[in-house]
């Protein structure tokens, strides 16, 4: 953080809540506590039935600089309170936080110190998603964050766009209001798109500092999941897909050209990508309105928006646009993967060229002829069979087009790396023998699990070749009921081992394992509620998280919703 004396109380921070008693005093203070540059804060409470107004009431007879204004109804949304905070700051300086986040320490002087050296009308740092409980921290944005900076107009860096947060970010008050700039009100699931969509549509300067300022919580376990995390219903999709017309809307009436390609680019990258790896999850009913709204939307593209996203959102649009109707839901799961995957069969044209398959011979995939090795979306299979003793890891490479055979596959490096923490627990390497079809090479690694600790485990490959070239990706977990299933072993120091390789959400193998007699059980209790209360059988009878719950109080407090 910045190591400057805090400045002249200048900011108001803007905290809003519904219903979050749990949390939000956290919030208050970590906003109160960020020294005399903080004039005031502003706690907006969405009509909370707990007994959150009792709890704000309590902190403000603490700390006069906190102010509360409690609304008479709720909401439904986040939009409507962060607007009355705007209307009530007094403050050069406004900032927003939500009752289950904190700023970290030095946050506001660090914008602040930017803001003001730099004459910018806004300053964004870096943010943090930290899942709970495991406290995992995974940065959101790093590429914009990575080093300080001062972006005169925002078409100098459009990647600008990709950040959708607002509560990274200190505005001017007074730029706000000059220009009308409000979030959405009522119920409006990513009110963060279109607020930031108007900010950058005012086109301000702005300072990138590369210090953490936002601690985002992201609690997927929790009894009732933010707005924003609940995808289950294709409600929470066509609100996606409203807000970012309405950005692409903001923008083009600004005439910011270049921010509406990059959005688009950044639809097709993200939005569609993450949606698309559920797919196979839902329902038939789902999977059809999804199918039909995101073809519609996707048909206000263009050439030149699809040729500027990756090849993955891309190859993935297209698909969606060539066909009426919902096809190779896993095949575009695994494209949709991180790093991406293209599984065979791999069809081509009369020409030879490659085409997604003899069905959509319309999408071509020629660039798969020139891409470099390291991006290549290369397919390897994985089964992990836990034994006693030395547990058999199987690969198996698939050929994409003759450039596989043609770069000579040599070895593979896996490593199984601690989710959580992101340690590496095992590494191995392996050569590949190649099968007699000439389309495939399989490589078999011996890995000892009695040396990895409790917890889940994510299995990385790294594919080298005889020019030099490698491929850093994950693999595909074999979907087989008899490799996909809990195994118990005895573990020579404490016990038991109980080991359960599974297929993540985008299709990639992992480990569940459990060291102990007392985390064995713990992990069979959890597996037991798991099916008990999380999974059912829709209509179609492809599992399902369970849908929203439309009788619930309307939410004024999603968590940011730049997922």
């Amino acid at each position: 953080m910045n190591s400057a004396p805090s400045q002249q109380a200048q900011v108001c921070v803007v905290v809003i809540g519904f219903n979050d008693a749990a949390h939000v005093a956290d919030a208050v203070r970590s906003a109160l506590g960020q020294g005399t540059a903080v004039r005031e804060v502003i706690a907006v409470d969405d009509c909370s039935t707990d007994e959150s107004p009792e709890l704000l009431g309590r902190l403000a007879a603490e700390d006069p600089r906190l102010r509360l204004v409690l609304r008479s109804a709720n909401s439904g949304g986040c939009g409507t309170p962060r607007n009355d905070g705007i209307d009530a700051c007094t403050s050069p300086y406004v900032m927003f936080l939500d009752s289950d986040d904190i700023l970290p320490p030095g946050a506001v002087d660090t914008l602040l110190t930017a803001a003001t050296e730099h004459g910018t009308q806004v300053a964004s740092g870096r943010c943090v998603r930290r899942e709970l409980p495991s406290g995992r921290e995974v940065p959101w944005q790093p590429e914009l964050y990575d080093s300080p900076a001062i972006i005169d107009r925002p078409e100098q860096r459009t990647r600008l766009v990709h950040d959708t947060l607002c509560v990274n970010k200190l505005y001017r008050t007074d730029f706000l209001r000059e220009h009308g700039i409000r979030f959405p009100d009522g119920r409006f699931v990513y009110e963060d798109f279109v607020f930031t969509a108007r900010v950058l549509a005012a086109a301000p300067r702005l300072a990138l500092v590369a210090d953490t300022v936002y601690i985002w919580h992201v609690r997927r376990a929790a009894a009732k999941l933010s707005l924003s995390l609940d995808r289950a219903g294709v409600a929470n999709w066509r609100a996606r897909v409203e807000a970012h017309r309405q950005v692409v809307e903001i923008l083009l009436d600004a005439g910011e050209k270049k921010l509406v390609r990059a959005a688009r680019a950044k639809f097709l990258d993200h939005s569609l990508r993450m949606y698309t790896k559920e797919l196979d999850q839902r329902s038939a009913e789902y999977r059809r309105a999804w199918w039909d709204s995101t073809r519609a939307y996707l048909q206000t593209f263009d050439d030149a928006d699809f040729a500027l996203a990756p090849a993955p959102g891309r190859v993935i649009g297209r698909v969606v646009l060539a066909s009426p109707e919902p096809v190779d839901l896993n095949r575009l799961k695994q494209v949709a993967a991180g790093p991406a995957r293209l599984v065979p069969p791999y069809a081509q044209a009369a020409d030879g060229t490659p085409v997604w398959s003899e069905q959509l011979p319309q999408v071509t995939l020629d660039h798969l002829l020139v891409r470099p090795m390291r991006l290549l979306p290369l397919a390897v299979d994985a089964e992990l069979r836990p034994r006693a003793r030395a547990s058999a890891l199987r690969l198996r490479l698939h050929e994409l087009y003759g450039r596989v055979g043609a770069a000579e596959p040599t070895t593979v490096d896996v490593e199984l790396r601690h989710r959580d923490s992101g340690r590496c627990g095992l590494r191995r390497t392996a050569a590949w023998s190649p099968e007699s079809d000439g389309a495939r090479w399989t490589a078999l690694l011996l890995v000892d699990l009695a040396a990895l600790d409790t917890g889940v485990w994510d299995v990385k490959a790294r594919v080298r070749f005889a020019d030099g070239s490698a491929r850093d990706t994950t693999v595909r977990a074999v979907e087989d009921a008899d490799v996909l299933r809990s195994t118990a072993r005895p573990h020579p120091r404490r016990g038991v081992l109980l080991a359960r390789p599974y297929a993540t959400a985008s299709g990639n193998l992992a480990l569940r394992l459990s060291v102990g007699t007392r985390s064995a059980a713990g992990m069979l209790r959890r597996k037991a509620v798991r099916l008990l209360t999380s999974v059912r059988l829709s209509p179609s009878g492809v599992k399902s998280a369970p849908p929203a719950d439309k009788s619930a109080p309307p939410a004024g407090k999603p968590s940011p919703s730049g997922v």
